[in-house]
């Protein structure tokens, strides 16, 4: 070959190797990839519901769909008002295939809806609720996932929308986005932990006093359950409970620094999991105790979802309102709240002990017949596993100024109770005093609650959030203890909670064959060159000029 020959085939060459490297490349650029969250997967007494699949390998579909549309191998897209809940309904009563469902989400889950097009059209926080009601208490087959809104996947939707109005679903066939979750199969969580945590503030015992002194026990659970465990931040339900019941601690522990104003009431703080569970922590640190603890408890006050109220709070309790302990506490309860300009309501329900299902913390305390009460902004006991820290409970659900005013309720009502002071209007907790609320401490706190996801299976015991909760109650209270225990067996949980969605744009099949064909015609008349250029003419046409056959003489 001669050297000018030697170099065009080197550069055709070069040029053959680029031309396939930059179809790669092309190809390789369109993939981008997104954090998304999973549905839950679970088992209620044997039961399964929430999402039984986690990997997704399919085309991008969205609404609107063509009519008759096969989704069995489309992955739908849907931002969280687009998503018609009767379509989903239908889906699973009848058992309909589909490979997989991404819900957009809004950054903002509290702001007003400005335009939807389903039937459900109103606030995001109320439609997300019917959503996760609906696909939590379900057996879903296929995966679901949550994302939120971004550039990324704004721009995948519109694309999406785009191929869709051609009438053509996106498939191997017509080209489009192909959604990518790579998982393995989910597995069992084995042995789930519960972690409870308490403090005491000791009283003071006078001078030869053997007895013990009597106990007023604040208890709050912290834990959360909705519909995908890598968002539940439970900020209002139940994480404004749990950071009033630090902020009670640490104001009282001030009071109880001093021996000249420690009251003659101990003080027990109690932080327990497995709230959304029938409060099976709650039970489980109750049982715990020496007997004679349990019977030295004057009174529990529990905590629950107070921090998106304005004038009402709830006093729950399961005592009638007659019994003598239960209307003294409600009746300091009314006397402070008056004073705050605010109301406070009473409402019985009896429980029953035969019925494992427990609405409210403090009717673990009715069990063991200790006299207890839940404060609550929730005027009824929600539904099982409602109304526990949903995608729909986030920072922005949650007022500040909601959990001051419970904490000086009840800060003020102990007080009262412990130093004798009912019928005094005495500001015990006063503004700008050394005992006053610090609004600083309990936003601190609602904004680590709010970006903590606190599924109990999901928490091990020695989780950094456990262990500062147990700092931060070390700091206010003595004796502080961390009892974990197993989650009772009614539930089943499963791993795969969040993972990566990669998008990738393909070609269709048209496009392959086009690129196929150019490719092989380029190389066809490289190799043609080549050879003219460096044997002749000639030699190229004997090349595609058949061979003289061959006659085979007989024997």
């Amino acid at each position: 070959m001669s050297p000018s020959g030697e170099v065009v085939a080197s550069v055709s060459s070069a040029l053959a190797v680029l031309l396939v490297l930059l179809a790669c490349v092309e190809l390789g650029d369109a993939a981008a990839a997104v954090g998304v969250y999973r549905l839950i997967q679970y088992d209620l007494a044997g039961a399964p519901l929430g999402s039984r699949a986690a990997a997704l390998n399919h085309h991008a579909a969205a609404f609107p769909l063509p009519a008759g549309a096969d989704l069995s191998r489309s992955a739908l897209v849907a931002p969280l008002l687009d998503l018609p809940l009767s379509f989903l309904r239908e889906y699973l009563a009848e058992k309909k295939h589909l490979g997989g469902l991404l819900v957009l989400l809004p950054r903002n889950i509290s702001a007003k809806n400005v335009e939807g097009n389903n039937d459900d059209k109103g606030e995001p926080k109320n439609v997300l609720a019917e959503l996760e009601k609906l696909l939590m208490h379900e057996e879903v087959p296929f995966p679901v996932y949550f994302a939120f809104h971004d550039e990324n996947l704004d721009n995948l939707l519109e694309d999406i929308r785009k191929i869709a109005s051609s009438g053509q679903p996106a498939s191997a066939s017509t080209g489009g986005y192909k959604l990518v979750v790579p998982s393995a199969e989910p597995k069992k969580v084995s042995s789930p932990t519960i972690s409870n945590i308490q403090g005491w503030l000791p009283g003071s015992k006078g001078e030869g006093d053997a007895e013990q002194l009597p106990t007023i026990a604040i208890v709050a659970n912290y834990d959360t359950f909705g519909a995908a465990p890598a968002l539940s931040v439970g900020s209002d339900s139940n994480g404004s409970g749990a950071v009033a019941l630090l902020e009670i601690a640490r104001i009282f522990s001030r009071l109880y620094s001093s021996p000249k104003t420690r009251g003659k009431f101990n003080l027990l703080f109690g932080l327990t999991s497995g709230g959304p569970y029938n409060y099976n922590g709650t039970s489980k640190w109750l049982r715990s105790f020496d007997q004679r603890v349990r019977e030295s408890i004057d009174y529990a006050i529990c905590l629950n979802s107070v921090g998106s109220w304005s004038n009402d709070l709830w006093m729950h309790v399961s005592k009638p309102p007659e019994n003598p302990y239960i209307k003294q506490i409600f009746e300091d309860f009314s006397d402070i709240s008056k004073e705050m300009g605010i109301s406070v309501g009473i409402k019985h329900k009896k429980i029953n002990v035969s019925n494992s299902r427990v609405a409210w913390e403090h009717e673990q305390f009715s069990r063991f017949r200790v006299t207890a009460l839940t404060l609550s902004e929730l005027s009824t006991p929600p539904e099982f596993l409602e109304s526990t820290g949903g995608l729909y409970d986030t920072r922005e659900s949650v007022d500040v100024e909601s959990v001051m005013r419970t904490v000086k309720l009840v800060s003020e009502s102990l007080a009262r109770h412990i130093y004798g002071l009912r019928g005094r209007n005495i500001d015990v907790f006063a503004d700008n005093s050394s005992l006053a609320i610090s609004p600083h401490y309990i936003r601190s706190w609602l904004d680590l609650f709010s970006r903590t996801p606190r599924v109990a299976p999901f928490l091990q015991k020695n989780d950094p959030f456990i262990v500062a909760l147990k700092k931060e109650l070390s700091e206010h209270t003595t004796d502080v203890h961390v009892q974990n225990d197993v989650l009772d067996g009614m539930f089943t949980f499963y791993d795969a909670t969040k993972s990566t969605l990669n998008v990738y744009q393909v070609a269709s099949v048209t496009f392959d064959l086009l690129f196929l064909l150019v490719l092989g015609s380029y190389l066809i008349v490289l190799f043609s060159f080549l050879v003219i250029t460096t044997r002749g003419l000639d030699d190229l046409i004997n090349i595609f000029r058949r061979p003289p056959s061959r006659k085979v003489k007989g024997a």
